[in-house]
């Protein structure tokens, strides 16, 4: 193909062809120029017969555009040539020295009848056009066609030239292959298909699809340590984990909390499925993989020999669990301030507040450091102004990333507010 010299050749080549075939074919045209000039100086310094080659336009060639690259083999892959048509505009003048229409009009219909046998530019006229353009070894021919243009088109043309309308001819010149830039990606041999060469595995039957995680007695979220029921269809707690990914975006130097899979239990009801999030009391992996706020949820079907089916992603919400300090409820004076801790720990960058009944309060979050002993174990600790409330008992929650802590014991005989998360003004 060629370098982007590939325009002005094709240019060359048209001009070259008018010149030494036009004045052949008519011998009161002996003295014709060709010039490739706009239309608005065609005619600065030529006084005799001319005709004025003029690239008024460029297209995209569609057809070769969504070809694949020449010369790319099977499973390379490479930037597709940019490939052009060149709309030019061939005007045809007469000679200044008296009233000459006529030989503009012999002019151009020998110009017309030149383009119309030679209807195909060979590669010799190409390379005889300028040197080491490569033109000529595309592997498209360089075609020329009539363009038709209405008057109203040709007015618009001569409109923009601003200068008198002449009678011309359009043609389209296809297809002009520019070489990309860009180098091919040749990869390497295919060693095997998968593993043992086995070729590409095929899961037949629908995906689970999960409808919703509900928390205890619907509640709007969980706490660890609770049973969480997934609803859905096509479940099944074999070759099954339920992967948890939090939606929560750290501050830098802070890393995301990796996604946690948690193996599910056959549910109460026929496709449904029961899953806890570990209890930060239990299992000391928890701590540096759970934070309280919005996660998503999707079963992962790993059956062995084939591979991983991931179901949709649905919603869950994790709720902080929270303890007043020093004792339950916590006795405060009116403009004091209160302690609670919170697990699992609350993240640099969570918008966290504290609400007394339902009066925010201003909070101050502080975490251990990783070098401090029992690490591993410590939640979050929060420090929060009490707002000017009566004396008397006060529900606090804490609001993490907009999930909010459940105050409410359920185990009594009717729901009652849980006494390690009230403060007693006095």
């Amino acid at each position: 193909m060629s370098s982007t010299w590939a325009v002005a050749v094709v240019t060359a080549a048209l001009r070259n062809l008018l010149q030494t075939t036009v004045p052949a074919l008519d011998t009161v045209l002996s003295d014709l120029s060709v010039t490739t000039r706009t239309p608005d100086v065609a005619r600065k310094t030529v006084t005799g017969a001319s005709l004025n080659l003029f690239l008024f336009g460029t297209a995209v060639n569609a057809g070769w555009r969504n070809q694949d690259p020449p010369r790319t083999r099977p499973g390379e892959s490479a930037t597709p040539p940019l490939a052009l048509n060149l709309h030019y505009l061939v005007t045809a003048y007469g000679r200044d020295d008296t009233d000459q229409d006529a030989v503009s009009h012999r002019a151009l219909g020998a110009a017309m009848s030149v383009l119309h046998d030679h209807s195909v530019l060979s590669p010799d006229e190409l390379t005889g056009a300028l040197a080491n353009s490569d033109v000529a070894g595309q592997p498209e021919r360089v075609r020329i066609t009539p363009l038709p243009l209405t008057t109203d088109d040709l007015s618009k043309l001569w409109t923009a030239f601003q200068t008198n309308l002449r009678v011309s001819a359009a043609y389209e010149v296809t297809v002009v292959l520019i070489d990309s830039h860009n180098p091919a990606d040749a990869a390497l041999p295919v060693l095997n298909r998968g593993n043992n060469d086995d070729g590409v595995q095929t899961v037949l039957g629908a995906a689970a699809a999960l409808t919703a995680l509900v928390p205890p007695r619907s509640q709007a979220a969980a706490v660890q340590g609770q049973p969480v029921v997934v609803t859905g269809s096509n479940l099944t707690a074999v070759d099954t984990v339920i992967r948890f990914t939090s939606m929560w975006r750290p501050l830098p130097p802070e890393q995301p909390l990796p996604p946690v899979e948690v193996a599910p239990t056959p549910g109460t009801q026929p496709g449904q499925l029961v899953v806890v999030p570990p209890d930060l009391g239990i299992d000391p992996f928890a701590w540096g993989h759970w934070m309280p706020g919005f996660y998503t949820a999707a079963a992962v079907t790993r059956t062995p020999g084939r591979p991983a089916v991931l179901s949709n992603a649905v919603a869950f919400a994790l709720a902080p669990a929270v303890t007043l300090t020093p004792h339950a409820p916590a006795t405060v004076s009116v403009g004091g301030t209160a302690t609670l801790t919170c697990s699992p720990r609350i993240g640099d960058g969570q918008d966290v507040v504290v609400l007394c009944d339902s009066i925010p309060a201003t909070a101050t979050v502080t975490n251990p450091s990783p070098g401090d002993p029992g690490y591993s174990s410590t939640p979050s600790t929060v420090t929060f102004a009490v707002p000017d409330l009566p004396a008397g008992l006060h529900t606090v929650r804490l609001r993490v990333d907009g999930v909010d802590s459940i105050p409410v014991l359920f185990t009594g005989a009717v729901p009652a507010f849980d006494p390690a998360q009230q403060v007693n003004i006095t």
